[in-house]
């Protein structure tokens, strides 16, 4: 109510005062309001928090919506989890206004736009971000960093790893190689924050590695080149070249992961940190085996491993083959090797020449088929009852491949038979063709004379 002075006169209560000056009401109303723009970042309070939204008072004629998807890096996450009602938070402006009349708002732009100031410092710096594993995806692992970083599968660990879910929720730390605003893509290598931290301990340990010692290790990765073996500390490379004396058409046909085996480290590169070691040189050396157990002249069972124009190559040993040339697959002119032996025949072969400096062998099928001493092994498999004292097959059990020996130059005696039988004949029919014509000649001579003289005795007596 009003107030009355001394000398009662009422004075009415004052309701409001006018401060607006020029400004009308609604002047006066719009002024208190904020202003933004598309891509302007701005502060506020959450309201209301729903599944599907998220309301934030910034100070504009209606509050901002927050799309769940622009809440965070992550995705897939609920509101709640995030912010909570009357938190405060920045947002970057989307839309001032959408088909629907309302503020877009975006917590992940502003949480990105802060973020990157002070990754392009740590970067410039080359120093260390550490977050949380949040995501794999193709090819590596998602880093919380304060936006997205990309981590490769081949630098989360000093070698490979292969599953990379147990990571999932772990916190790493990791230096960044590669950054680039504009595409919004920061690529992370945890393998060069532990290469930093972990330089002294390689250090120590490539120098105490000897070219030539044997170490024990296990199989890390498998690759098309190779495969990688933990040797305890680091990992070294055994070539595909290097992993068996056979040949090896993929890695994977030897070794496979988690392979606990012996190599023998061949070198060590202190500059580049590599380390390279051999499988197959802890193993026996088929071919040293082989010239130690055969010489030239000896017979051995081999089987047709492949056909080339020149010959043919036959396997006569574990991961040992050997050539016979054209000119050695038979006695008589052979055009094409597929005319004597094919793919996978079994047969008897002699060793005319081994080169074991070049890992050569020359066989020969033709001087196998004229005899002479058989390996020892072969001996041991058809029994010593089947040579003689020098070691010559004399006899025994025959088998398939012998039995095709048989049939091979059976074969060719049988055509040789025939020849010889055919020339033979025909020289007989061509005796007796000739005498019958000698005999023809001499009698038709012989009655020629007798008539003649006949003749000339008629002749003398009618003169008389």
């Amino acid at each position: 109510m009003g107030t009355f002075d001394d000398s009662g006169e009422y004075t009415p209560r004052l309701i409001t005062e006018n401060d607006l000056g020029s400004l009308t009401l609604d002047e006066a109303y719009s002024a208190t309001m904020v202003d933004v723009q598309n891509g302007q970042l701005v502060e506020g309070t959450v309201v209301r928090v729903d599944k599907d939204e998220v309301l934030l008072d910034i100070g504009y004629k209606s509050e901002g919506v927050i799309p769940p998807r622009e809440l965070s890096i992550r995705n897939g996450v609920d509101p709640s989890e995030i912010v909570s009602v009357g938190e405060k938070i920045e947002a970057v402006v989307l839309q001032r206004e959408d088909k629907e009349g309302r503020l877009v708002l975006s917590k992940k732009r502003a949480q990105y736009e802060r973020a990157w100031g002070r990754i392009e410092e740590i970067k410039e710096g080359d120093g260390m971000v550490s977050g949380a594993v949040i995501e794999v995806v193709k090819g590596g692992l998602i880093v919380d960093i304060g936006l997205r970083g990309f981590l490769p599968a081949s630098l989360v660990e000093l070698r490979r790893v292969r599953d990379l879910q147990p990571y999932i929720g772990t916190t790493i730390d990791a230096k960044i190689i590669e950054l680039d605003k504009n595409r919004n893509n920061v690529v992370l290598s945890r393998r060069a924050w532990l290469e930093e931290t972990q330089k002294e301990q390689r250090e120590e340990f490539l120098h105490n590695l000897r070219p030539g010692e044997v170490r024990n290790g296990v199989v890390s990765s498998v690759v098309n080149f190779g495969a990688f073996v933990d040797l305890g500390g680091m990992d070294g490379l055994v070539h595909v070249s290097e992993l068996s004396w056979k040949h090896v058409d993929h890695p994977g046909s030897v070794v496979t992961v988690g392979d606990e085996i012996e190599v023998q480290v061949l070198e060590v590169d202190l500059g580049r940190e590599r380390i390279s070691l051999s499988l197959k040189a802890t193993q026996q050396d088929p071919w040293q085996e082989f010239a130690g157990a055969h010489q030239v002249g000896e017979l051995v069972y081999g089987r047709v491993t492949k056909l080339v124009p020149f010959g043919s190559f036959v396997q006569v040993g574990d991961g040992i083959e050997g050539l016979v040339h054209i000119s050695e697959m038979s006695a008589h002119h052979v055009d094409l090797p597929e005319q004597v032996v094919t793919p996978g025949e079994e047969l008897w072969v002699k060793i005319i020449d081994l080169d074991l400096q070049r890992r050569r062998i020359s066989l020969s099928i033709k001087q196998a088929a004229e005899g002479g001493v058989v390996a020892a092994e072969y001996q041991e498999h058809f029994g010593e009852h089947a040579y003689d004292a020098e070691g010559n097959f004399i006899g025994g059990e025959s088998s398939e491949g012998q039995e095709a020996w048989a049939e091979l130059y059976g074969e060719e005696e049988a055509v040789e038979g025939a020849v010889q039988e055919a020339v033979q004949e025909a020289v007989e029919e061509a005796v007796e063709e000739a005498v019958q014509e000698a005999v023809q000649e001499a009698v038709q001579e012989a009655v020629q004379e007798a008539v003649e003289e006949a003749v000339e005795v008629d002749s003398e007596t009618t003169e008389t």
